[in-house]
């Protein structure tokens, strides 16, 4: 009798014990207990962190606008493949305006090497892309080795043929208006090109090495809205377009540098606009000719539009987060 008892009490203590151990081995393993001891007790692995989508950008993607005019034409460069995307007709050309300024600057400091400008010549390439002033582009200009005077064969003057060369244009030429063919705003040029333009001066193959972080910062400190109060005779407020189409996700990862060209023209009746923009992800252009009927604004929304519509992911996208699987202990 004494052994069927203590049989009984044994069992009752096994099924008890076991009953005690189940918990006491699940705290252990949602503690994280892993001694290491001899018991050989499982250990739990923490699920890895999602990784965070990468910051918005511009990428290639289609653009719809609404624009009546006679030229439209837009190319975005990316400048870590090298890559240009854009419009069908990205290759036409049109009068690059005060957008050519930026190279017009550059041009001239690659130059002087480690030289110095004189006090009166920095100032008029700090003007000429900030205010883009036209006697201050002149200035420098002239200082750089241009000239008015008809190219020769065809071909364009020396300040921009240097462009061509160093830049790997490849649709750039000298202005088709006879009167104009030796100015710098005449020239004509791509979008193509002139996201290749962007890039150049960014990647310092345009003002050299001393002075590249110079002109990009002139280029970010561009002011002046397209207000009648901003607009003069010879210089302009150009702080519009491209960078009114980026969102702060864009803007708050560095600074953009620009270059606009715009001009109101009587020998054909049409304002020619464009908007040129580069960070360090990538370079882009938007170039317009449309009636003088409409104002400036008109050029500067469709190149916003543009720049909006590229940014990848779109603000408010949805941003799907893999789910982790879980685990069996």
């Amino acid at each position: 009798m004494r052994s069927r008892v203590t049989m009984v009490l044994a069992i009752t203590a096994v099924l008890l014990g076991g009953v005690l151990l189940v918990p006491a081995a699940y705290a252990r393993l949602s503690d994280g207990d892993n001694s290491g001891g001899s018991g050989g007790g499982a250990a739990s692995v923490a699920a890895p962190s999602p990784t965070p989508p990468p910051p918005p950008t511009l990428a290639a993607g289609p653009v719809s606008v609404s624009f009546k005019g006679e030229f439209f034409s837009w190319a975005l460069l990316d400048r870590k493949t090298g890559k240009i995307s854009g419009s069908p007709n990205m290759t036409a050309t049109s009068s690059t305006e005060s957008m050519i300024k930026a190279w017009i600057v550059s041009d001239y400091l690659r130059q002087l090497g480690d030289k110095e400008p004189t006090a009166a010549l920095k100032k008029a390439a700090s003007t000429a892309i900030r205010d883009s002033n036209d006697d201050a582009a002149n200035l420098v200009y002239a200082a750089a080795g241009g000239s008015y005077r008809t190219p020769p064969n065809g071909q364009p003057g020396p300040v921009i043929q240097r462009a061509i060369k160093i830049c790997g244009l490849t649709d750039t030429k000298r202005g088709n208006v006879p009167k104009f063919e030796g100015w710098w705003s005449f020239t004509r040029m791509s979008p193509r090109d002139a996201v290749r333009l962007g890039d150049c001066i960014a990647d310092g193959k345009a003002a050299g090495p001393k002075w590249t972080k110079w002109v990009l910062s002139e280029m970010s400190q561009v002011r002046g809205t397209t207000a009648d109060k901003d607009q003069k005779s010879s210089s302009g407020g150009g702080r519009w377009g491209i960078i009114d189409g980026l969102p702060k996700s864009i803007t708050s990862q560095g600074p953009v540098s620009m270059k606009n060209g715009w001009t109101r023209l009587n020998y054909d009746g049409n304002w020619h606009v464009n908007c040129l923009a580069v960070t360090d992800k990538w370079s882009l252009a938007v170039m317009l000719r449309y009636s003088v009927k409409f104002g400036l604004d008109e050029g500067a929304q469709v190149c916003a539009s543009v720049a909006t519509q590229l940014v990848t992911p779109q603000p408010g996208a949805a941003l799907k987060v893999p789910q982790q699987p879980v685990g069996k202990l």
